[in-house]
C-alpha cells in the first residue's frame, strides 16, 4: 500500500511511520503544485519530520516521486493478480476486476491527478518514468478474462484488444468524473453501465415501423 508502512529497521530515525508520512505527505504536494513546484522544505514540514530523516530514507526529491510510483504500480499489479487468479463466468469476472479498479483508483485519488498531470502537462524538470506500463497492465488483464469468457463460449468474438479499450475506457470516464465531482460520485455506476455494455442496447425483438 502507498500510504501504509511495515518497515521494520528499528534503527529509522522518528518512529516506524516517518517514511510512510513524507510519501503520503510528498503524493498530496505534487498533486496540489506539480513536481516542480514542490520543495523538500515543503515535504518534510507537512509530513512532521525533519530533512535528515527524509535523507535517511530517499536520495532526494527525485527518488521520492520514483518510489512513490513504483509503489503504486506493485498495488496495481497485486490488484490485476488477484482478479487474474479468480474463476467465474466471464460476467463475474469482468465486474468484480471493473469495481476493483474503480475503488483502487478513487482510493489514490492524490496519486492519479499527479500521474494524468505529468502525462499530459509539460514536463518541468520531472523525472523520466514509463505511465504506459499502468495501462497496458490493465489492457492485458481484461484481455486475458474475455479470451477466458471467449474459450468458455459465454461472449460473442470480437477483438480482444478493442474489448479491452471498450472495458478500460468506461472505467476511466467513471473515475475521472467522480475525481471532478465527488458530490455525485456513484461506486456502482461503472458495474451499472459495464452491464449494460455487455448486455447490449440493441432491441432484440424490435418493433417495425408501419408502412
Amino acid at each position: 500500500m502507498i500510504f501504509s508502512n511495515n518497515d521494520t529497521d528499528m534503527n529509522a530515525p522518528e518512529g516506524q511511520n516517518a517514511k510512510a508520512l513524507l510519501i503520503k505527505a510528498a503524493t498530496s504536494l505534487f498533486a496540489e503544485k506539480g513536481y516542480a513546484g514542490t520543495s523538500v522544505r515543503e515535504i518534510v514540514e507537512q509530513a512532521g519530520v525533519t530533512k535528515p530523516v527524509l535523507y535517511y530514507y530517499f536520495k532526494n526529491k527525485e527518488d521520492i516521486f520514483l518510489e512513490i510510483l513504483e509503489e503504486a504500480y506493485s498495488e496495481l499489479e497485486a490488484a490485476l493478480a488477484r482478479q487474474l487468479g479468480s474463476h467465474g463466468s466471464f460476467h463475474d469476472r469482468i465486474v468484480a476486476f471493473s469495481r476493483q479498479l474503480y475503488e483502487l483508483g478513487m482510493a489514490h485519488q492524490d496519486l492519479n491527478i499527479v500521474a494524468q498531470n505529468l502525462m499530459f502537462g509539460p514536463p518541468k524538470g520531472v523525472p523520466a518514468y514509463d505511465f504506459d506500463r499502468y495501462r497496458e497492465a490493465i489492457l492485458h488483464a481484461i484481455r486475458v478474462i474475455y479470451e477466458a469468457g471467449l474459450a468458455k463460449n459465454e461472449v460473442e468474438r470480437y477483438d480482444p484488444e478493442e474489448v479491452a479499450f471498450l472495458v478500460f475506457g468506461l472505467l476511466s470516464f467513471c473515475f475521472n468524473l467522480d475525481c471532478l465531482h465527488p458530490e455525485t460520485a456513484d461506486p456502482e455506476r461503472p458495474v451499472r453501465l459495464l452491464r449494460m455494455a455487455l448486455r447490449g442496447l440493441e432491441n432484440r425483438n424490435p418493433v417495425e415501423d408501419p408502412v
